[in-house]
């Protein structure tokens, strides 16, 4: 191959690569979420989970749509449930579903 086509053939790659990488780029771009707000997450649970993966606490709504947070003890021994529209607003239960204490 002479230098001459060689050259050629340098250029006519470095010019079809980048045409085709501006035109990927604006073809193929994501676009926004429509479904959420820019500023905002929307969701029906949060979960926080341990290193483990066994969750510790969590954010959401029943089949009601009654919302409560639950928060778990370490050893999973406690559960400390805050639920507005329960019956008492503030539980703290054992493992086995007792309640130890609560509040209206």
């Amino acid at each position: 191959m002479s230098r001459g086509r060689f050259g050629f053939l340098v250029v006519v790659t470095l010019l079809g690569s980048t045409t085709g990488r501006a035109l990927s780029g604006w073809w193929l771009a994501p676009s926004a979420v429509k479904a959420q707000k820019i500023d905002g997450v929307n969701a029906e649970e949060f979960l926080l989970l341990d290193t483990s993966g066994q969750a510790r606490a969590g954010l959401g709504l029943d089949k009601n749509g009654e919302v409560s947070l639950v928060l778990m003890s370490r050893d999973g021994n406690r559960k400390l449930t805050l639920a507005p529209d329960n019956r008492f607003a503030v539980e703290l239960s054992d493992q086995n579903g007792h309640i130890l204490w609560s509040a209206p």
